[in-house]
């Protein structure tokens, strides 16, 4: 498969059309839910204090849950949620284009990988793959 397939405009959008309908599920029957994703794609509001937001990796997990769970919703291009920071729980309003969500995880169980590179190098796809097969579980379904 050419590299170029991962970050055609169809399979881009088939892999977010994936992810919506994954959050809707999700949404519709109570399941919290993690999400990894490029922070630098992360949109804060208000903006979050460079104390708080310099903490961040450039891959990073959210927890969907609580609160932060019952805020949350999703349209065609963004996944959008409440939550504190710090501390001081400050609160910012959270706007991730699907795009940009590397993986859904449930109880511990990674249930989607994005393998799309919108706007991304291809180097995503190395990276979404090594974070997958970083977690010894999930090694173990590439054994025979």
């Amino acid at each position: 498969m050419e590299n170029n397939f991962f970050s055609s405009q169809g399979f881009v959008s088939l892999m977010e059309l994936h992810i919506k309908d994954i959050i809707e599920f999700l949404l519709k029957e109570g399941q919290y839910f993690s999400i990894l994703t490029h922070i630098s794609d992360v949109h804060f509001e208000p903006k979050l204090p460079e104390r708080i937001s310099e903490t961040f990796k450039p891959i990073t997990l959210f927890y969907i849950a609580e609160y932060t769970f019952e805020s949350s919703s999703v349209d065609d291009e963004f996944f959008y949620f409440e939550t504190g920071f710090g501390e001081e729980n400050i609160g910012s309003f959270i706007t991730i284009p699907l795009s940009s969500i590397i993986q859904i995880i449930v109880n511990d169980s990674v249930i989607f990988i994005n393998l799309s590179t919108k706007d991304k190098k291809e180097k995503r796809i190395d990276k979404s793959t090594n974070i997958f097969l970083s977690n010894p579980e999930n090694k173990k379904l590439f054994k025979k």
